[in-house]
């Protein structure tokens, strides 16, 4: 992969997914190669045109001379398990262009919009040698927020139709975005809605510094995507200049950490409900009523010592 071939970086993408014994290592060995992407996500509602969007960004890019990567984040299938949409599709210019690396994922249980995986998939991407990756989350609405934590820029897509929504939207997504945009601009109601967002007070991310620009744009007709990238490349000059990118790096460094005790930690008790006899007995005390699930939680957890065996376990 680090040579800068496809098909590995398929296969190591896909172990990562699977979450296998083998990520540990993998992530150790491209440690050294990380930092040099800068990630985008699109957000926002479904049927804002979101992987359209995308299209046309990478199409920017690549005119830049960037290579880019694109995460397509799907709905999982209730049969297999994969991504329904297949937002490759959507795609189609940027098959056989070598610059460009596009993956589908798919949600898998995932209520932020964005898998666990992703955040792999990215430190793949990015040791791979691409230049910027776009990251397209599911589309699921106000509680769409672990972007945050994978990202550097985020742009918040909205369209006419969605213009009711805002009123719900007191917190959560909008306060998210580093851009925010209007697409399908050419749309009854697109102006009310932009009108509405502009009249919106308070719409700025990193404190005060950066002012949330407004835009809109037409995919369709090619309308504003030359000055959406330039708004992503102004923000990304921004955060870089302010030390804003490191600290938003760090904080999602952090979360990353915690999150991955917190996942493997789950796991091994799991598994320990099946062989620590204690933990066992315990869980049937509570499924029996004989005691309260507080209680006996505490009841483990303030023994030290077998606490202690347990992780050496």
């Amino acid at each position: 992969m680090l040579s800068g071939s496809a098909q590995a970086l398929s296969h190591l993408i896909t172990l990562v997914e699977k979450d296998g014994p083998e990520v540990p290592q993998i992530m150790r060995e491209i440690y050294p190669h990380l930092g040099k992407a800068y990630s985008i996500g699109i957000t926002g509602p479904p049927g804002g045109g979101k992987s359209t969007l995308i299209d046309k960004l990478t199409k920017v890019a690549r005119g830049r001379g960037l290579s880019a990567a694109i995460i397509a984040v799907d709905p999982t299938s209730p049969f297999s398990g994969g991504a329904t949409l297949g937002d490759r599709l959507r795609m189609q210019q940027h098959f056989l262009d070598s610059g460009v690396f596009i993956r589908s994922m798919a949600t898998r249980g995932s209520y932020g919009g964005l898998p666990w995986a992703a955040h792999g998939v990215m430190k793949l991407l990015d040791a791979s040698g691409k230049d910027i990756i776009f990251v397209e989350t599911v589309g699921v609405g106000q509680t769409e927020l672990d972007i945050m934590e994978a990202v550097d820029t985020i742009v918040v897509v909205l369209y006419p139709e969605a213009g009711n929504a805002i009123q719900t939207m007191k917190a959560g997504l909008m306060e998210i975005a580093d851009i925010l945009v209007v697409n399908k601009a050419d749309r009854e109601g697109a102006n009310r809605l932009l009108a509405a967002l502009r009249a919106r007070p308070h719409l700025s991310s990193e404190g005060r510094g950066w002012q949330v620009p407004i835009l809109a744009t037409q995919t369709i007709n090619d309308v504003g995507i030359e000055e959406l990238y330039q708004e992503i490349e102004r923000h990304r000059g921004y955060l870089e200049s302010s030390g804003c990118l490191l600290q938003r790096r760090r904080e999602q460094t952090r979360a990353e950490f915690l999150k991955i005790i917190k996942q493997r930690l789950s796991r091994q008790l799991l598994q320990s409900l099946k062989e620590d006899k204690t933990l066992a007995a315990s869980l049937g005390k509570v499924e029996s009523g004989e005691i309260d699930a507080y209680s006996a939680a505490m009841e483990i957890l303030s023994n030290k010592a077998h606490i202690v065996a347990w992780f050496q376990s």
